[in-house]
């Protein structure tokens, strides 16, 4: 489901005589349909970086991202975008939405991005949000006056709304109690189970262990770690 071939990423400092900083090389791997992959290296080796080049925040130098049927590298713009809304979920370790809209429709609107109909999208995003114990007052505020946990939260809510073919997850479990975290590992179960392909980054070592099949040293491909 996704597949990377011969991946590569330089960053050009434009503001220090335009030097080139390798950032990875070469990257190679595929995540099959129900599988969890775990992006895993020391701080600076590509990790965030590789995540964001396969969502199409970055782009790539060198090699091909494949998310099924589409190479994200040669793609135009509204193909990424149909990609994001109807394949390929990302749950950031930030909350980026529009200030007072309500945490109920923040939710929802993956769902409604898709034509589902308002009263089942809201449905599934009382479930979601019930399920991460967000309390129902809070519902029809902005979620940008909640705390950190509460916002992730809703991050996640939204991000595990519609059933994504393929899933990227930075750090899922980062901020929440021992309750949560494990709604968040079942959330992550079901989609395995359902035949989601994920790939995740987990400082959590107890959470890798539990949903990741296998690893992938980022530090391999990094100028400078790979020993």
């Amino acid at each position: 489901m996704i597949n990377l071939n011969n991946v590569s990423k330089t960053f050009t400092l434009h503001n220090q005589g335009s030097a080139v900083i390798e950032v990875i090389n070469d990257v190679s791997f595929a995540v099959e349909p129900g599988e969890c992959v775990a992006l895993t290296g020391a701080s600076g080796a590509g990790k965030s970086t590789l995540m964001r080049m396969i969502y199409g925040n970055y782009l790539t130098q060198a090699g091909e991202i494949r998310i099924g049927d589409l190479d994200i590298v040669q793609a135009k713009p509204r193909d990424i975008i149909k990609l994001r809304r109807d394949v390929l979920g990302y749950v950031s370790q930030f909350l980026r939405v529009v200030p007072r809209v309500p945490t109920l429709d923040v939710v929802a609107e993956p769902l409604r991005a898709l034509g589902v109909a308002a009263d089942d999208a809201q449905g599934r995003a009382k479930a979601l949000l019930t399920q991460l114990n967000i309390p129902q007052r809070l519902w029809s505020l902005s979620p940008t006056t909640f705390s950190g946990g509460e916002q992730q939260r809703v991050n996640i809510a939204r991000g595990f709304a519609h059933s994504y073919p393929a899933m990227l997850l930075d750090e899922p479990t980062a901020s929440l109690d021992a309750a949560n975290r494990e709604v968040v590992l079942n959330l992550i179960e079901e989609a395995k189970a359902r035949g989601a392909a994920i790939i995740g980054i987990f400082h959590d070592e107890a959470a890798r262990d539990r949903v990741c099949d296998r690893e992938i040293d980022v530090g391999r491909f990094t100028p400078g770690m790979a020993a």
